[in-house]
């Protein structure tokens, strides 16, 4: 299992990537735009920043732009990228044609058949966005669990993105998703609890310890 921060923000990421257990970085076209920076030398710097993975999406409309745009992000982030493509015939075509080469992720699946397609087109990762199907159309852990009952025996991995709650993560997970990507704000609550740190308290107050 690998959990992932999904953020273009350099500052964020790197108060995520300094807690010790954050396996790499997503982004999303809209995520890269907030910057304001870039996009290559934004690229650049988050491949600098991680010894993981950093995925990155692909915005291009046709088969020969969209395979051209997939060899300048290999150039920059080399065997660290992890290309997101869109979840249409053109997406899972283009996925078949790269995914012999570099590690492909066609995200904002909300089907189990655009799952089955995924894998078929050779596909290692499928981002599943878990709260936005629970707010859309469906139970989001419900569409998890049915995912990984198709994909069963299958190379795909389920990457649950668009939680919103450690309790949303930790379901996920139970549902079969392999890996997390989770926005700033909800992978610096995945530690915290408030009994956790009541226990802490009293250590602090009442225990001993070796001590200078």
């Amino acid at each position: 299992m690998s959990i992932y921060i999904d953020s273009a923000n350099i500052e964020e990421i790197k108060q995520a990537l300094d807690l010790g257990w954050i396996s790499g970085i997503t982004t999303n076209p809209l995520l890269l735009a907030k910057e304001g920076t870039e996009v290559s030398a934004l690229l650049k710097d988050l491949g600098h920043l991680t010894s993981g993975s950093v995925f990155y999406q692909l915005i291009s409309e046709t088969f020969k732009e969209m395979i051209e745009e997939a060899d300048r992000a290999l150039d920059i982030l080399e065997d660290k990228l992890v290309v997101k493509l869109p979840p249409t015939d053109l997406g899972f075509k283009v996925c078949s044609q790269l995914s012999t080469r570099v590690s492909c992720c066609p995200t904002a699946i909300y089907s189990p058949a655009q799952a089955l397609v995924a894998s078929e087109a050779g596909a290692q990762f499928i981002a599943v966005y878990v709260n936005r199907a629970t707010r859309l159309m469906v139970d989001g852990i419900q569409l998890l669990v049915d995912i990984a009952d198709v994909l069963t025996n299958s190379p795909t991995d389920i990457l649950a993105a668009s939680i919103k709650s450690p309790d949303e993560a930790f379901q996920s997970i139970r549902a079969g998703a392999k890996h997390l990507t989770l926005p700033f704000d909800t992978l610096t609550q995945m530690s915290d609890h408030p009994l956790s740190q009541e226990a802490v308290d009293q250590f602090k107050r009442d225990g001993a310890g070796l001590e200078k």
